[in-house]
């Protein structure tokens, strides 16, 4: 069984966020980047079915030289290989296309990633790779287990969760809780300096999106403290200022 895991390379979820060039350019100066915490959910259940399984498990990542030493946590986690596409993932439907390309060439029978990215927050590359494969696309996943060719999921929904059935090859966008992260031991990281790391080039630079400029969510309001016997001045400020009654 062959497993392919998509992971992104993005800021840390701490990290303070800036723009450059009258705001047309995420500020890279002073910002630690992580694998996806969606795709740390889909790297762990991998990991855990490689092992269950007898699988082999590859990491892929569309991005540029920084996204390297990404790579080489996800192979310090327990990924066996890995493949970088050498090129800034420049819009959902153009990552897809790099995933898909590679998963073409190379035939895995369970295509997993995080529910979206946190820098994007789009959400819908695995269902473009589904469509661009002609295989069946399952998210959020919040639970899967292999019996045979047959894949048994539960899926988050409104208001609850929904049991799901398949067969491989599929592709599911994970989240929690479908696995515990892994935390990479020195073993781990020492054998992830020589597995293989291969590097191509994408298929064609050709986008369907153009960035114009970024703009930054508005300030916090300052905070306005009310004594808890002075329900009067409470039921003011919600009224009158935020005219929330």
């Amino acid at each position: 069984m062959k497993i392919l895991v998509c992971i992104t390379h993005v800021p840390d979820t701490t990290s303070k966020i800036q723009f450059t060039d009258n705001n047309t350019k995420f500020d890279k100066n002073g910002v630690q980047f992580i694998i996806g915490p969606y795709d740390d959910y889909a790297l762990a259940r991998a990991v855990e079915l490689k092992e269950q399984l007898g699988a082999s498990l590859t990491v892929l990542n569309v991005g540029e030289a920084e996204t390297e030493p990404t790579l080489r946590k996800a192979l310090a986690i327990g990924a066996d290989d890995a493949i970088r596409v050498n090129s800034f993932p420049k819009d959902s439907l153009f990552v897809a296309k790099q995933i898909a390309a590679i998963a073409r060439q190379n035939n895995y029978d369970l295509i997993l990633m995080g529910r979206e990215s946190i820098d994007f927050n789009g959400g819908m590359v695995h269902g473009m790779v589904g469509e661009l494969l002609g295989l069946p696309s399952v998210s959020p996943v919040m639970k899967l287990e292999i019996e045979g060719e047959k894949v048994k999921m539960a899926r988050e929904i409104e208001g609850g969760k929904e049991d799901v059935e398949a067969t491989l090859p599929l592709i599911a966008g994970c989240q929690e809780p479908i696995a515990e992260w892994k935390i990479p031991n020195m073993r781990g990281i020492m054998s992830a300096r020589t597995k293989p790391l291969v590097v191509v080039e994408p298929t064609s630079d050709n986008v369907a999106t153009d960035v114009f400029s970024f703009v930054l969510p508005p300030a916090k309001g300052a905070v306005k403290l009310v004594d808890k016997d002075n329900v009067g001045e409470l039921v003011r400020l919600l009224k009158n200022e935020a005219k929330v009654l």
